[in-house]
């Protein structure tokens, strides 16, 4: 069978009654995105401890899928029409009956971050030892290490993580920076995410890589100021939450920020600018990863 999706860009305030509207009429699935993705405009809604509640999106993205036996425009000109709703955007477009998982085991193949870093699948072979290999399949936490935010941060703790060290994943997503960091040879390492989802994820990767580390939620303890402090999330959280993460990073150690587009990087080190002395940024693809020693 053929589904057809279609996709409605609205406002805030807009979004949860037309994606009910449209479940209401026969919609099998409606997900809601950041319209402005990709661009200075995004936002993160994560409900990071100190933000503003009731956040959403300003413009958001509606994508609903129906069965390709009816007419799915038709039905979301309906929706919109009930609600006195004018979208700035409105498109459907057919999705073939495929093998799901088989399309999507194929979209996902080993990631080699350097010589002797590497993300693998399950269902793929692993390069030759020595290499250090983290198996992570994608799953509901975001992070298999494909994304140039998540490489960046790969990459910094594959040159500067020193054996030993302790470290917290603020924004764990599925756990794969903090499982590097073990496998890498840090000490004690911590996860801390909003997400019950995340935090679930992280501690079934890794177990499934033999690793020891503690995910909690921001309400918990994570013990001690960590030697390293990572934090892969969007510019507009990083600064709210700049006070947060620097109180988590020792004296002397190193903070580690990492989804943030090339324009507003400027931004962030002005947030942690009473705290960090920055180093050179690593960049890749308009993304950028800074970090610095902790004063």
């Amino acid at each position: 069978m053929n589904w057809l999706r279609v996709r409605l860009v609205v406002r805030a305030e807009e979004a949860d009654p037309l994606g009910d509207a449209l479940l209401e009429r026969g919609a099998l699935s409606v997900d809601a995105a950041d319209a402005d993705a990709g661009t200075t405009e995004e936002r993160a809604i994560f409900a990071e401890p100190g933000a503003p509640s009731g956040q959403t999106w300003p413009h958001t993205e509606l994508s609903a899928i129906f069965s390709g036996d009816v007419s799915a425009i038709d039905i979301a000109h309906d929706a919109c029409a009930a609600l006195g709703l004018v979208p700035a955007a409105l498109g459907v477009e057919q999705v073939p009956e495929q093998d799901w998982v088989r399309l999507t085991q194929s979209q996902f193949e080993p990631v080699r971050i350097s010589d002797r870093l590497w993300v693998v699948p399950t269902w793929c072979e692993p390069p030759p030892s020595p290499a250090v290999v983290i198996r992570l399949d994608p799953g509901l936490a975001f992070g298999t290490g494909t994304h140039p935010t998540t490489r960046l941060c790969l990459e910094w703790l594959d040159r500067f993580l020193q054996p030993g060290r302790s470290v917290l994943d603020y924004g764990c997503g599925s756990g794969i920076l903090a499982i590097a960091a073990r496998l890498l040879g840090a000490g004690r390492v911590t996860g801390v995410d909003v997400d019950p989802n995340a935090i679930r994820a992280s501690r079934e990767n890794a177990a499934a890589n033999a690793v020891e580390a503690d995910f909690i939620e921001p309400d918990g303890d994570p013990g001690d100021a960590a030697d390293v402090v990572v934090a892969n999330i969007l510019a507009n959280p990083l600064r709210v939450l700049a006070p947060l993460i620097c109180a988590h990073c020792r004296p002397g150690g190193s903070v580690v920020l990492s989804g943030i587009l090339e324009p507003q990087a400027e931004e962030v080190m002005q947030a942690y600018g009473a705290w960090v002395d920055f180093h050179a940024p690593l960049g890749a693809d308009g993304w950028v990863c800074l970090s610095g020693r902790r004063r």
